[in-house]
Order: C-alpha cells, then sequence, then structure tokens
C-alpha cells in the first residue's frame, strides 16, 4: 500500500500543479478557469482514469471482496492504480508559459492544501458508512481516488476564498499608484489601447520620445490594473516626464478602470478589430470599450488616432472638445509611403500634412508596425520632436518579441510572429513573407483562437489568404483546429502536396528541420496557449 500511495501522492502533486497554473493562465478569473473545466471536462477533469478506477473498485468491492485473500486486493489494486495513475504525461507537457509561484499563487496553495487534504479523509469517512468497515486497501483506494478528481474544484473554491483577500491587496496597490501618480503633478500620462498593436507602438513611442525626454513605460504585456500598479510603484522616478501605458481589456469597462487608476493626458487608439470576440461578444462592444479612453480625456487634451480605421474614426469624432491628430498609411494628418521590405527590415516616407516628410528606415516589418511607427510620430510631434530626430530614433526600434521578428538562423531566416494573433494581423504577415524572395516561403500556423463564433469563418478566409499568396509549403499545427484553414486552401486552389500537418508545434519543427533548404524563410504565425487544449 505503501507504493500505491507513493504513486496517488505523485499523480495528486502534477494534476494540483496542472490546474493551478491552469487557473493562472486564466488571469485568476474564476468564470474564466469554469469554462475552461467545462470545456475540457471529459479529457483533464474527470477522465477515463477516474471511471477506470471506480469501476474496479466497484466490482471488487460487490463481487469479489468475499473471494479474495487479504493480500490480493492489495496487490491488484496497487498493480491497477500504478498503471493508470504513474503516467502523467497529461499534466506535464511541455510549457509555453510556466507557472510562476508569485506570492498570489502561495496564498491560493494554502485553501488547496487544506482542502486537499481534508477531501480525501472525507471519502474515507464515507466510505466507512456506505460499507461497514471496508478492508483497508479499498478504503485508501477510494479515499485517493476522490482526492484526485476533486482537485480542479478544490483550486476553484480555493480561488473563491482567496478572492476577498486579493481584492483588498489589489485595492491598496491602486490607492498607492494614485498617490504617487498625485505626487507628480507635471507628468505626462500616455494611455495606449486597441485591439492589436498596443506593445509594438508603445515600444516605438518609447524609442522616439526618450530622444528628449525621461520616460517611464510598461515592459512587455503589462496591460492590467495590476500591471500598471506595479510599474508605477516600483519603476516610476521623480525624474521621469513621461508615462507610457499599455491598456489591455477583454471586458467592458477594464479601459475605464485603468483610466480611473491612472488618467491619460494623452489617449493613443491603435485600431478596433476583433480580437477577444469571445469575451466582448461583437465588434460594436470591442469599439465602446476601446473607446472608454477617449472618453476618460479631459477637454482640451489630446488623442492620437489610426486614420485608416473607420470605427476608430467614428469614437474619435464624438468628441468635440479635444484635439485630434490622425495617422494612417491611406488617410491622416501623418501619412506612409513607398512602403518596402528586405531582410533589413522595412523603409518608408513619413508625410506630415504635405508640408513636411523624411524617410524612415526600421527593422520592424509589417504594414500595422509601419502604422504603428506613424502613431508615433503624431504623439512626437505634439511633444515637439522634429521628424528628422524621430526617423533617426525609429533606425533603433527593436523589434518586440514574437511579433513579426526578424531571426537570421544561418543559412535560413524566421520570422518570429508567434504572439496571440488576430484576422488584420495574420494576413498582415503572410503578406510580409511573401514579399521576400531568394528562397521556399514557409508558413507554421495552428490558426487564430478567442474569435468566438467569427472563428471558423476566419480561418476559413487565413486559409484563402495563405492560398493565394504564393508561399511555397504551409505546416498546420493541429488536425482539427485547423480544419478551416485547409478548406480555404482548397477553396483558393493551393495543393495538398504543399500541406504538412502536425500534430503540435514540437512535431511541426521536427519536420521543418528535416526539410529545410538554405535560403528558406519561415514564419511562425501564432502559437496557441497553454490553456488550449484542442
Amino acid at each position: 500500500m505503501i507504493t500505491m500511495s507513493a504513486v496517488m501522492m505523485w499523480h495528486l502533486y502534477w494534476r494540483t500543479r496542472f490546474f493551478v497554473h491552469t487557473f493562472q493562465l486564466s488571469g485568476y478569473k474564476l468564470s474564466e478557469f469554469w469554462s475552461w473545466l467545462k470545456e475540457n471536462w471529459n479529457t483533464h477533469v474527470i477522465n477515463l482514469t477516474h471511471a477506470f478506477s471506480n469501476i474496479l473498485l466497484l466490482v471488487m468491492v460487490l463481487l469479489l471482496s468475499d473471494r479474495f485473500t487479504q493480500t490480493a486486493p492489495i496487490v491488484l489494486l496497487t498493480i491497477s492504480m500504478t498503471l493508470w495513475y504513474w503516467p502523467v504525461d497529461l499534466y506535464r507537457k511541455k510549457e509555453k508559459k510556466p507557472l510562476v509561484v508569485t506570492s498570489r499563487v502561495q496564498r491560493l496553495l494554502v485553501p488547496i492544501v487544506f482542502f486537499g487534504s481534508i477531501f480525501p479523509l472525507l471519502g474515507v469517512q464515507l466510505s466507512f458508512l456506505a460499507r461497514n468497515m471496508l478492508p483497508d486497501p479499498y478504503i485508501l483506494t477510494f479515499g485517493c481516488v476522490f482526492g484526485v478528481i476533486l482537485i480542479p474544484f478544490v483550486v476553484l473554491l480555493a480561488g473563491l476564498l482567496t478572492k476577498p483577500v486579493e481584492t483588498f491587496i489589489q485595492r491598496s496597490f491602486i490607492r498607492q499608484a494614485q498617490r504617487k501618480l498625485a505626487s507628480m503633478p507635471n507628468l505626462k500620462v500616455i494611455g495606449i489601447t486597441g485591439s492589436y498593436g498596443k506593445t509594438s507602438t508603445k515600444f516605438a513611442l518609447a524609442t522616439l520620445l526618450s530622444e528628449r525626454y525621461s520616460v517611464c513605460f510598461t515592459p512587455g504585456s503589462f496591460n492590467t490594473p495590476m500591471g500598471i500598479c506595479k510599474v508605477i510603484n516600483n519603476d516610476l522616478e521623480p525624474t521621469h516626464q513621461i508615462l507610457i501605458l499599455e491598456m489591455g481589456a477583454r471586458y467592458k469597462g477594464n479601459i475605464k478602470e485603468l483610466c480611473d487608476i491612472a488618467h491619460p493626458n494623452v489617449a493613443v487608439l491603435t485600431n478596433i478589430g476583433k480580437a477577444h470576440m469571445e469575451t466582448f461578444g461583437s465588434q460594436q462592444a470591442i469599439a465602446q470599450t476601446k473607446g472608454e479612453l477617449l472618453e476618460a480625456l479631459h477637454p482640451g487634451e489630446v488623442a492620437i488616432v489610426n486614420a485608416d480605421d473607420a470605427l476608430v474614426m467614428e469614437r474619435a469624432h464624438m468628441r468635440n472638445d479635444i484635439s485630434l491628430i490622425s495617422a494612417g498609411v491611406e488617410a491622416g494628418d501623418f501619412r506612409a509611403t513607398n512602403i518596402r521590405y528586405d531582410a533589413n527590415g522595412c523603409s518608408f516616407t513619413v508625410t506630415f500634412k504635405n508640408e513636411e516628410s523624411v524617410q524612415v528606415q526600421t527593422p520592424l516589418l509589417g504594414l500595422h508596425n509601419v502604422q504603428n511607427i506613424l502613431l508615433g510620430f503624431a504623439v512626437g510631434h505634439h511633444f515637439g520632436l522634429r521628424l528628422e530626430t524621430m526617423a533617426l530614433a525609429a533606425s533603433r526600434i527593436e523589434p518586440v518579441e514574437h511579433r513579426l521578428e526578424l531571426k537570421p538562423a544561418g543559412k535560413y531566416t524566421i520570422i518570429d510572429d508567434a504572439f496571440n494573433s488576430n484576422p488584420v494581423g495574420a494576413r498582415n504577415a503572410i503578406d510580409v513573407l511573401a514579399a521576400f524572395e531568394g528562397g521556399r516561403r514557409i508558413v507554421v500556423t495552428p490558426g487564430m483562437v478567442e474569435l468566438g463564433d467569427i472563428e471558423v469563418q476566419e480561418n476559413t478566409a487565413f486559409g484563402e489568404h495563405i492560398g493565394r499568396s504564393g508561399v511555397e509549403i504551409v505546416v498546420l499545427v493541429g488536425p482539427q483546429q485547423t480544419l478551416p484553414i485547409r478548406n480555404g486552401l482548397r477553396n483558393a486552389g493551393y495543393p495538398d502536396d504543399q500541406i504538412h500537418i502536425a500534430e503540435n508545434l514540437f512535431e511541426a519543427n521536427n519536420w521543418i528541420k528535416s526539410q529545410l533548404q538554405d535560403g528558406d524563410f519561415i514564419l511562425y504565425e501564432n502559437d496557441l496557449p497553454d490553456t488550449y487544449i484542442r
């Protein structure tokens, strides 16, 4: 029985770690974690292993317990439980974003450990009541299996119990950030939001403004209330003149919540697209939420907007008491023309109201990055920077990790666009890949997720776009979720023998390594999150 107990503890550890990690990847949101549990109920929550364990116990108790010797059930249960519960591949997969044992996770583990111990003991008590002192092997096995099954619900309960504590802690962080901002009345706060392009625009803008000003900005994708508060409380110094905040949203009211923490003096709205349709429900809801940034501006303050996005311009024109500066490839106060791509990045001409122009060379790729830099030029011009100064700074902008990041790799070239993709960005990435010459062009993609009811439609259209682009090889990651892309490829007449389907990214990489030729260009378009199981 010691062996079986050790096996079950091993399984319990990895199963608990997996669900805590999933809760963290869900942003510690109970509703999203519960939705994930329902979506993966039969594979991860209660699966065949649990069913077989209970069936075996039931058969042994009802039909065979009187016929067994004292040691026979111990041997049979130990062998069965070891075969079923020692493998933990389901919970011990390679992680793209590993579990981070933060203070919040440590607080979460306290009720998890408590209830994780209580519930198996409860199972033992139930077994006593149900069977008038069953032999020890049955009691122990029932308690262990019962405890293992309950782990995801224990994590959910722990999240519910610790929520008031986390809310109290978060409010204290928010108040601290607000007090710090109030103590710096001369600080200018720039808020950036949009369906995509926020992080790239933020880094471009920080590079441009740093030519003259002392700038503090949120790193990576720190765009939540706690991410913003962490930067304000820990990184913002009295010497800083400008604070750039990326503001993300998955639900209506999220942007207003961020603006209540840090009021923006300048609002940058990159676009209104179809990201996070599962949580927003409609593009109009997205527009209303992103528009909360413009609504937060005081009269006379400044909005910098994407002139090529009709929904953005519609939201911007709802305010006639603010200053409006637009930027776009097709229209706007700031325009980009003569756009060209090569292995060194992108070059284009920036023109301001047909009065001034400057040539820009940047290591960034993609039409959307041109748009992001244009928005940066508009903000910089508002703060008094000359076009020539900003053009020089633009040549030093570093690509954002996993966002059309050009990575020379010996005799071939990787274009890493693995960050969570959207319909516009995905098509732009294919266009960039198609513009390269001198070698085969290969795209590796699992398709797009979090698009709600339009997910199949958008992935089919994405497949059609790939099929018409001229790329030579398409590697689809995941047979099921990439089916709409395959249908789109066929609609475009793309040859089946140029399509390879892999079970996962690791298998795709191994296949690509076996097929590589000198001069190849490989685009990695999107990488599904760890919580995406299908």
